[in-house]
């Protein structure tokens, strides 16, 4: 049950767009592969293991655009397909299908509450000699 005015809360984008930035699982998936793959041009053997980075592909200019160290919530106003040119198997901070993390909508419902409680009780400045240098992938 989702508390009330949670999610009237524009806060889903700026979640996505953090969460796409700095993955909470940085290392990803390892998969052990059956039988002989090939993938694009490589040919994966049976028995090795496949290792998907998803910090990676978080950071892949192919999927999100030639401004993926920018921290552009705006990416996500349309939902997670369009911001991934209809690839949403590219995000994936809690898994994907059916790997995928069974509370990841309560996290991000939690992060809404969390966020809402910061900005009502404490005020923000940037000191004066802040300058912005996110850290490249």
């Amino acid at each position: 049950m989702i508390p009330m005015g949670l999610q009237g809360l524009q806060m889903r984008t700026f979640i996505l767009e953090t969460l796409r930035l700095y993955s909470p699982v940085y290392t990803g998936f390892i998969r052990d592969i059956g039988k002989e793959a090939t993938l694009g041009n490589v040919t994966r053997l049976a028995g090795l293991q496949f290792h998907i980075l998803i910090n990676m592909v978080h950071h892949d200019p192919k999927i999100w655009g030639q401004d993926i160290h920018l921290f552009k919530p705006e990416r996500f106003s349309e939902g997670i397909a369009k911001a991934t040119n209809n690839n949403s198997t590219a995000y994936m901070p809690f898994g994907i299908g059916v790997h995928v993390c069974a509370g990841f909508n309560f996290t991000i419902d939690e992060a809404k509450i969390t966020i809402a409680i910061i900005i009502q009780r404490y005020s923000f400045t940037l000191s004066l000699g802040y300058v912005h240098a996110p850290h490249p992938a």
